[in-house]
């Protein structure tokens, strides 16, 4: 007993020890903070937004365990802690006394002048720019459906570009491009990668993007940045699913095209077929530059229509090698044809050209078709198609020479606009030029183990040197550029500086997450932010212990930053973390990353449906709280109207008070009640959307009004009048599209009708069939495993989201029975 007691007693001094030593490194920490951060928030733009909902998750619902004595462990676990960050602390303490001439620890001597830190500013925008040719810079993506064969083009363009030695293959896991696990376990891109080589003198920053729905948002992404792009179709499987995704998204932003029909060797590969598809389905003017010699097994090489030469590659150096030569007998013919098609296209974009075409095509020149192709295809008017086989090593040299040929440089197309943060009424141009203040968009954040949040930027004006600051102009903050990187997959290039049209990234940006602005302190302005579908689909997660609880927390903030379709809450009733995303498969790789990653053990739930509320007719209601507590009371009165609004519009709150009815400054009060109401119906318990409300009157008390009084009353409005609006609940439809022999037809639209599904056509591809269907996304849960068994593995289908639909009355009922069941 005595020899507990001791036991005991040296437990508590060590934690007492621990403790004081925690407190004078957390006493150091905040005097450098204070330092170094001080001038920082003395020069906001614009009042910093409240708190993210990523940082209000786990602030509402706080996750309750009974506190306990720490173990031996624990406390060794801490002192190590203590030690390692005692450590770095005093790491960077030397080195910002290296750059600064003085300790940080003195808070004295730490305080920088303003003379002082204008002078450091001044001396990184006077740092000598490198020479840099912006018509030598491409920033381009690769996009297709999932399997066209992207990944395995980026890795032959890094071989042939000299970026990388060896060919990493997709199907062996061995691709650079897919770096994460998951990508080579299954064989996939689940992230959008960043990489830059060389051709011809020109740079080229490519993006390699996922062909999964699922993982849509990298796609768009990516294509707000980029300035061209290279959409991949298979020359069998044709326009996909995901292809007219990805056009919708490119020409959205207005994005050049090539289109490049890849797979020619592949069994029952139909160029020709193809090309029509990308001018039917996706109304494209196409231009085909090439043509192939030979399909199928016997695809030898390319015809260029251009040259008028035929072009093989030898095997024996992976297609390094390659020869021109003239074009096989058998088919000069079927190049002439198809080189007058082309020539007929290119003219009809300029009227000189066509003048010399009116006179005879042999009077065009080579260089003549090529400037022409080029001015049309950077307008959007063209979209030049070419052809090859990635796996054989067939056609992507001249790929690349389409590249830097015919897609635009940053300084070919209009500046991009953003708006003064002091007046949004304000347009600004933001001109590609290097002695432009610099002015960056944050388009991704990845989690690096090795280097903390990684912030990939483009350069739109200007440049950017390591260790200068920036204003985060959306969340009104000055940051400080740490270290500036080169991304090749998960690899990293240190970079002293970063030029207008580049893509870079940045480490030491704690506050800024995607869209966000970034910019010069003395020229702010604010870029169009980027837009991310809402997640369908959810699951819930119960950690198995306090140790996991608090990695699952630290995880999710670090995947919401990373992933903007990734969303989180802790249901009120359950308390279950309830994780939500695009779809099975995103769950699915959040969940390997959470257990892998982040060493996360926890109990999954089964995928739930994300189901929405909304009204079908315009109710008027009101409401009034009024509190007395002997002393200063609560008063507020709200007369509101709610309309429901057209699927997929949102919320609009309108202001109709006139007369002073309610003061001005309570109105932004009552929006955040009805915001917050709205979160959790009244109807399901699900959140509420396309709804339009309009404060029409109300009053209020000199003394007892308040801010909170008005946000109940408004709440209290909602949750009594939304009932009376004949509410709804709405479901996630799918798009589906079902490729199959036709054997298999009937059994396969059967299943879909039994799913509540809908039969919208069924066309021929070759000896294929394929069903575009339509289904609400709560009948195809495990659909991948009835679909394989009705088809015998043989047919191949893709499903993404569509819209939301009201569910029927029926349905609806049992929804919400199971729902308060599972609440109760």
């Amino acid at each position: 007993m005595e020899r507990i007691k001791k036991l005991l007693v040296a437990k508590d001094e060590k934690i007492r020890e621990v403790k004081l030593e925690n407190q004078k490194l957390y006493a150091r920490l905040k005097v450098r903070e204070s330092t170094a951060e001080k001038q920082i928030d003395e020069e906001e733009l614009v009042p910093s937004s409240t708190v993210s909902s990523q940082e209000k998750i786990f602030e509402k619902e706080p996750q309750s365990f009974s506190k306990s004595e720490p173990t031996e462990e624990e406390i060794k676990r801490e002192e190590e802690e203590a030690a390692v960050e005692s450590s770095q602390q005093e790491e960077t303490s030397k080195v910002d006394e290296e750059e600064k001439g003085k300790s940080l620890i003195e808070k004295e001597e730490a305080r920088k002048s303003e003379a002082e830190e204008e002078k450091e500013e001044k001396e990184v925008k006077e740092a000598p720019p490198i020479s840099l040719e912006l018509n030598k810079v491409r920033n381009i993506g690769i996009m297709a459906h999932i399997d066209a064969g992207k990944t395995t083009i980026t890795e032959r363009i890094l071989f042939y570009t000299g970026k990388s030695h060896k060919i990493g293959e997709v199907h062996e896991g061995k691709a650079q491009m897919d770096w994460m696990k998951q990508e080579q376990e299954r064989g996939i891109t689940i992230t959008s990668a960043a990489t830059t080589c060389f051709w011809n003198d020109v740079r080229i920053n490519i993006i390699d993007t996922p062909g999964h729905v699922d993982f849509t948002a990298e796609v768009e992404r990516s294509l707000r940045v980029l300035d061209g792009a290279i959409i991949v179709f298979c020359a069998v499987g044709g326009v996909e699913a995901q292809s007219e995704t990805v056009w919708r998204q490119s020409d959205k932003y207005n994005i050049p095209k090539i289109a490049f029909i890849n797979k020619i060797d592949r069994t029952g590969a139909r160029f020709y077929e193809v090309l029509k598809d990308i001018e039917h389905k996706l109304g494209a003017n196409t231009v085909p530059l090439q043509i192939p010699l030979g399909a199928e097994s016997n695809f030898r090489g390319i015809i260029d229509l251009i040259e008028m030469k035929a072009y093989y590659y030898d095997e024996k150096t992976l297609g390094r090698s390659f020869s021109k030569e003239e074009i096989p007998d058998d088919y000069v013919e079927e190049a002439k044809k198809w080189r007058h098609i082309m020539v007929e296209k290119v003219a009809s974009r300029d009227e000189k050209l066509m003048e010399k075409y009116l006179k005879g095509e042999d009077t065009i020149s080579e260089e003549e078709l090529k400037t022409t192709i080029r001015k049309a295809v950077v307008a959007n008017q063209l979209v030049p198609v070419l052809c090859g086989s990635a796996l054989k090593n067939k056609g992507i040299q001249k790929l690349l020479d389409a590249i830097t040929l015919y897609l635009p440089s940053p300084i070919d197309l209009p500046p991009v606009e953003g708006k003064d943060p002091k007046n949004p009424e304000e347009i600004i141009k933001v001109i590609p030029e290097l002695n432009q203040p610099f002015v960056a968009l944050a388009f991704k954040v990845q989690a690096d183990p090795h280097v903390g949040k990684l912030v990939y930027f483009r350069v739109y004006s200007g440049y950017l040197k390591a260790g200068s600051y920036v204003v985060n102009v959306n969340k009104g903050k000055k940051e400080r550029i740490g270290r500036i990187v080169q991304m090749h997959a998960n690899q990293r290039e240190n970079r002293d500086a970063v030029y207008v049209g580049e893509i870079a990234a940045a480490i030491g940006l704690t506050r800024t997450v995607t869209g966000d602005t970034l910019c010069d302190p003395s020229s702010p302005v604010v870029l169009e932010s980027i837009e991310f579908p809402t997640p369908v689909m959810s699951i819930s997660v119960k950690p198995n212990s306090r140790q996991d609880q608090d990695r699952l927390n630290k995880a999710i903030v670090k995947l919401l930053e990373e992933d903007p379709t990734f969303a989180t809450q802790t249901d009120a009733e359950t308390k279950e973390i309830i994780l939500s995303g695009m779809g099975e498969l995103h769950l699915e790789i959040l969940v390997d990353r959470l257990k892998n990653e982040f060493k996360v053990n926890a109990e999954v739930g089964q995928p739930k449906v994300a189901y929405k509320e909304t009204l079908l007719e315009t109710v008027v209601g009101e409401y009034k709280h009024v509190k007395q507590t002997g002393g200063r009371g609560q008063y507020g009165h709200v007369i509101m109207e709610f309309s429901p609004l057209s699927r997929g519009k949102g919320f609009i709150f309108e202001n109709k008070i006139k007369g002073g009815a309610i003061p001005q400054n309570f109105i932004p009060s009552v929006e955040k009640g009805i915001v917050e109401a709205m979160k959790k119906g009244v109807y399901a318990g699900y959140p509420v959307v396309d709804l339009k409300v309009t404060l029409v009157d109300g009053s209020f008390h000199e003394v007892d009004s308040s801010d909170i009084a008005f946000k109940l009353a408004a709440m209290g409005c909602f949750r009594e009048t939304f009932l009376k609006g004949k509410p709804i609940l709405l479901e996630p439809y799918m798009s589906i599209e079902l490729i199959t022999p036709e054997e298999y037809v009937s059994n396969l639209v059967g299943n879909i009708c039994s799913r509540r599904g809908k039969i919208l056509n069924i066309d021929a591809k070759g000896n294929q069939k394929i069903i575009f269907a339509e289904a609400p996304l709560a009948e195809m849960f495990g659909y991948s495993q009835a679909f394989r068994s009705l088809s015998s593995g043989r047919a191949t289908f893709s499903m993404h989201f569509l819209r939301y639909e009201e569910v029927p009355p029926n349905i609806a009922e049992k929804i919400i029975l199971e729902k308060k069941k599972s609440t109760s």
